[in-house]
């Protein structure tokens, strides 16, 4: 079925670079949600952990319960408390959702700059901390989302901005209803757009696994995919001169030449828009239409790279590295290489 192989040289050194931006390891959180963008939450925590790295996010509570040993505390973006973790902390993302949250809980209130999706509106600050504490909760954080931090233009600025005003209301807040508060804005790309880090934290997603791709006008830091997606052969047979191959046949050889099935399809994670279109790494084409559980391409390898770079697969489909990797089948055989 396939093959996810990780390289560990190249997740330390997105680190280092990450690390040296922040200034330190201490100001990392992994976001680890959705598999680890498809790479293996469990490894990718266990490696993270190893380099020093104390923070983690995800999205459910039962993804947090998988990484939980390896870290200090660990930010759920999607789910409510079901059990007291003195580990978790849970996001709020509205008014009305205080009132859900178990009384105890370590919780971090998000604040909307912009981006218009979650959060309560910077003039509900106060409310919210009073319906907090009301609720029984204990604050330890806000925090927000960029929603273009990747493009130059204004509203990296202007959402900075409405954060740096809800941090000096909160930190108000906070002394008053005796919380200690951290504060954390930036993702990915956000963590690159200033040479100094004003805030206790990033989240740090697809930088970290090498995929992030900022607009050329902006500073691309030098980070390598760690992830590379490998096909066994399954058959190999001479397509002949006029003959087709797949379903519906869309492609026809022209001449003789050598193919291979690999045990890879869309159920897998490969977008079945690629069909007849997509060249590997190393230019090989892949013949015809993607099956659920079967490509063909223009080898006779026992062993096929797929790619090695999830944006360079994407641009095939006209979509973002993102999205192929969070399709990966979890179930994909994962190992770390050098």
């Amino acid at each position: 079925m396939g093959t996810i192989k990780l390289s560990r040289k190249a997740l330390e050194h997105n680190l280092d670079i990450i690390a040296h931006q922040v200034g330190g390891k201490d100001k990392i959180a992994v976001v680890l949600k959705d598999n680890a963008y498809g790479h293996g939450a469990v490894m990718i925590a266990e490696a993270a952990a190893q380099y020093g790295v104390k923070q983690a996010v995800v999205r459910l509570e039962c993804e947090a319960d998988e990484i939980r040993d390896f870290f200090e505390n660990v930010l759920i973006l999607g789910d409510r408390p079901t059990k007291m973790n003195s580990t978790f902390s849970y996001a709020i993302n509205s008014l009305e959702a205080i009132e859900t949250f178990l009384a105890g809980s370590r919780v971090e209130l998000k604040i909307d700059t912009g981006m218009h999706r979650n959060g309560i509106a910077l003039g509900d600050l106060e409310e919210a901390f009073k319906r907090m504490k009301e609720a029984g909760l204990v604050c330890v954080g806000i925090m927000s989302h960029l929603r273009s931090a990747d493009t130059l233009s204004s509203e990296w600025f202007w959402q900075r901005k409405t954060f740096d005003t809800a941090k000096s209301k909160a930190s108000s807040l906070g002394k008053k209803y005796g919380w200690k508060l951290r504060f954390h804005l930036s993702n990915s790309a956000g963590t690159f757009r200033s040479s100094v880090c004003v805030d206790e934290m990033v989240r740090v997603g697809i930088a970290l696994y090498g995929c992030l791709e900022m607009e050329k006008t902006l500073m691309q830091p030098p980070f390598k995919p760690i992830l590379s997606l490998w096909g066994d052969r399954v058959a190999t047979r001479t397509l002949k001169k006029g003959e087709r191959i797949g379903y519906n046949g869309i492609y026809e050889a022209s001449a003789d030449e050598v193919v291979s099935t690999y045990d890879l399809g869309y159920a897998n994670g490969l977008d079945r828009l690629a069909s007849n279109r997509y060249v590997t790494p190393e230019g090989i084409a892949l013949r015809g239409r993607i099956s659920m559980d079967n490509a063909v391409f223009a080898s006779d390898k026992d062993e096929l790279l797929i790619f090695d770079d999830a944006n360079h697969y994407a641009r095939s489909v006209g979509t973002i590295g993102y999205e192929i990797l969070a399709c990966l089948d979890k179930d994909l055989k994962r190992e770390w290489i050098a």
